[in-house]
């Protein structure tokens, strides 16, 4: 599938609105505090699959801010979003950056996508100065309530999420491209609906409450399980 403008539009962002405090907008937020949080001020800032720009279009007064994306469309919307950017058209798999040039690295519902995700984190490593952070994030197969979505769970939803792995297996890839993960853990239960005959709107209350709560509050305390996202935020050794 090429990655284009019907891209944000189909498949897992067929409902997804861009809008202010809508939970994409909370998301990009959330991954903001964690990269000010975790990374030194002032370091060269890379995200791969920056998409339309919204998550590093925050960080460009706080860090040198660079982004890598194959969708030639959605880096040009961008430039007005985060117009102090350099942007680059490259595939995860073979960056076109010298060894340990990033102090901070956010990959975000990327390596999902790729057709060799270990060698995308090979390249992390590669391009990660030492104790410099990653931040991944990647559908969580050991979400407890998958069982509830089974075919129809979020994950599931992109034909173009091709490394569908469980959390073990991507820590191990992390581990082994010299990493140690700092955090590890989930996103919260927004996957709704969840069970039949309850409206969408009171499980979204009932089921999103702490994942919002965590999204809102920058806060880090959701165990790997509950939640729909497996996200990490490893040092490099």
């Amino acid at each position: 599938m090429s990655f284009g403008e019907s891209y944000f539009s189909t498949n897992t962002y067929k409902d997804v609105s861009f809008a202010r405090y809508s939970q994409y907008w909370w998301s990009n937020r959330f991954y903001a505090i964690l990269a000010r949080r975790y990374g030194q001020r002032g370091a060269r800032l890379l995200e791969i699959g920056s998409g339309l720009g919204h998550l590093v279009g925050q960080l460009g007064n706080r860090f040198q801010t660079y982004t890598v994306d194959v969708n030639l469309w959605a880096l040009k919307q961008s430039r007005s979003i985060a117009p102090r950017s350099s942007l680059h058209v490259s595939r995860a798999e073979e960056l076109p950056f010298a060894n340990e040039t990033f102090g901070v690295v956010i990959i975000k519902h990327v390596v999902e996508h790729l057709p060799n995700a270990g060698k995308a984190i090979v390249e992390l490593g590669r391009i990660i100065a030492p104790n410099g952070v990653l931040i991944l994030a990647t559908p969580n197969l050991a979400s407890l309530l998958k069982p509830l979505k089974g075919e129809k769970w979020i994950g599931f939803q992109d034909p173009t999420h091709i490394s569908l792995k469980p959390p073990a297996e991507w820590l191990a890839l992390i581990r082994g491209a010299d990493f140690s993960p700092q955090l590890v853990f989930a996103d919260g239960f927004w996957d709704v609906p969840y069970i039949p005959f309850v409206p969408k709107w009171l499980q979204k209350l009932l089921f999103g409450f702490l994942g919002g709560f965590q999204a809102v509050t920058g806060l880090v305390f959701l165990p790997l399980k509950w939640g729909e996202s497996m996200i990490v935020v490893a040092r490099k050794n």
